[in-house]
Formats: structure tokens, sequence, C-alpha cells
């Protein structure tokens, strides 16, 4: 593991920028970017325009690593490349950005409250080619619909074997269980959450240790217990379908945990700006994000 996109990702100042959008999502970040589906035929086309959207944005001058610890990439956009350069080579040689990678293959059904992640047959080999690739980390989601134990644990325990997984594969494992933020019971839930995190995370081999990308929670500094626990790198927070401004606001009253918002980066970015307008609305976009970071 790369010790200084370590020490970076552990006690930088800035946030990680999630560019990872898959195919249920790209439609939707499209057509928010002023691309609607009609311009556009197949998968192949789509991906092609959503990846110069993330090229866009990650070589726009107010895109670097200043401000943005991290980026987390679609396994597509790691085999692509940025102004010529491989993806993960091009963000930490040129932006000084730490790459990660999205690594799960989507949601299962809902099952008792929940969706797991789908199985990952090929994990290990992606690990071993994000590796080759200069990738530091990985991400892999899943979702929390209520406040069900069953399902909580069936998630963590997922996630943490899945993590230590990629740990022994030579990667830094970001553990992302989202609690939807229209869950009626939202705040019960995270404390399902966390108190499995602390069951969990105290039970870590050795030196082993991991990240964690968690909702906004709804009692401000109520991971504060996982901010500082010893297991833990850094705790990053997504946007959940919040505003930039709202997930800003909430994230400031959370201290230690930075942003890794996706919609919330992007919003209000569009490929029919020129420039100089999109370099301007970029750079307010991150200013605000990194703000509500080290807040």
């Amino acid at each position: 593991m790369n010790q200084e996109q370590l020490k970076k990702v552990s006690t930088g100042n800035g946030f990680i920028a999630a560019l990872d959008q898959s195919g249920g999502s790209t439609p939707k970040a499209l057509k928010l970017y002023g691309v609607e589906e009609s311009t556009y035929s197949g998968d192949a086309q789509m991906f092609d325009l959503v990846h110069a959207m993330r090229n866009r944005i990650v070589t726009s001058p107010a895109f670097d690593g200043r401000r943005v610890l991290g980026a987390i990439l679609f396994e597509m956009t790691m085999d692509r490349q940025f102004d010529g350069m491989d993806a993960a080579q091009y963000l930490w040689e040129k932006k000084q950005v730490v790459p990660f990678l999205k690594v799960d293959k989507g949601l299962a059904d809902e099952a008792d409250g929940v969706q797991l992640m789908k199985p990952m047959p090929e994990l290990d080999a992606l690990v071993a080619r994000a590796v080759k690739k200069g990738i530091f980390g990985t991400k892999m989601r899943s979702v929390i619909n209520s406040a069900n134990a069953k399902g909580i644990d069936a998630v963590l325990d997922q996630q943490f074997a899945v993590g230590l997984q990629i740990l022994k594969g030579g990667l830094m494992p970001i553990i992302e269980p989202e609690v939807n933020i229209k869950a009626t019971d939202k705040k019960e839930a995270e404390a399902l959450l966390k108190a499995g995190f602390l069951k969990r995370l105290d039970a870590l081999p050795g030196d082993a240790k991991v990240m964690l990308k968690l909702t906004i929670p709804t009692v401000d500094g109520f991971y504060s217990e996982l901010v500082k626990h010893p297991k833990v790198v850094r705790v990053v927070a997504l946007s959940g379908g919040y505003s930039r401004a709202d997930s800003n606001a909430m994230l400031a009253k959370n201290p230690g945990v930075i942003a890794s918002f996706s919609r919330a980066l992007t919003e209000g970015l569009t490929a029919q700006q020129s420039d100089a307008e999109y370099n301007s609305a970029l750079d307010g976009a991150i200013e605000s994000i990194y703000q509500a970071s080290i807040t």
C-alpha cells in the first residue's frame, strides 16, 4: 500500500470526490449534466459521454490535491485515460489525488429491510488488476432501508468479509452501508449500525484498518466514536440525495467526517457551459465542500 497516499487520506484536509456512477445511475447523472437520453444510443455511447464528463472534472484547474484528497472511479474509468495518461496515474501524478475504485456489482433485492451487495466472484482478479493500475483503495455499497437488526447485521457481516478480502489483496477498503435518507426510522437504523460497527472494528485482526462511508447521521456528531476508533483510517460521508447546500450544512455539524459526494459535487455543472463558466462553477462547488469537510 502506498504510504504517501495513506498519509494523505488519513491526515489531509479535503474530501473525496465520488466519480463512480455506474450503469444504473449514469442516465440520471447525464440528464442532470444536460445530456438527454435522446442524444445517445446504447451503453457504449452513454459511457463515452459520462467519461467525457468525468474527464472535464478531473482535468479542470479547479480539481487538484489541495482540496480533493481522493477520487472514486468506476471500473471502466480505471481502464480509460485522462489527458493521455491512465486514469489512476493521472490523478496521483498530475493532481496529487488518491485513486479509489468502486468494486461492487450493484445491489441484491431487498430482504430484512436491507439490500446486500450482489456476489463478486471476480473480486480477487479485479483487486489484483487495480493494484497494477495504481489504485489505492476500493468502495462497495450496500443499502439499509429500515432499522432491522437482522438485516443490518447481514450488511455489516458481508461488508467486513469483503473488506478483509480487499485488504488481503493490498488495497484499502471503504465500507459503505448507506442508510436511506427516506427511511422513517433512520435514527434507529443508525444506532444499530454504529453498535454493529464498533463490535466488528474491535474484532479486526492485527494491524488491519478500514475506511467508512456513511450517510450523514440524524444526530449531529453521532459517529464520533467511529471517527476516533484506532481501526478507522477515515470516515467519509455520502450526500445520499440531499442537495449540496443541505449536505454541506449537515456535514459541518459532524467534526472529523469529510465529504465523499457524487451528485452534490456535480450539481450545477452542465456540458453546455463554457470552460470559464464550468471551471468557476466547479471551483465554487469544491470550495464549499472543502470548507464543510474541514469545519
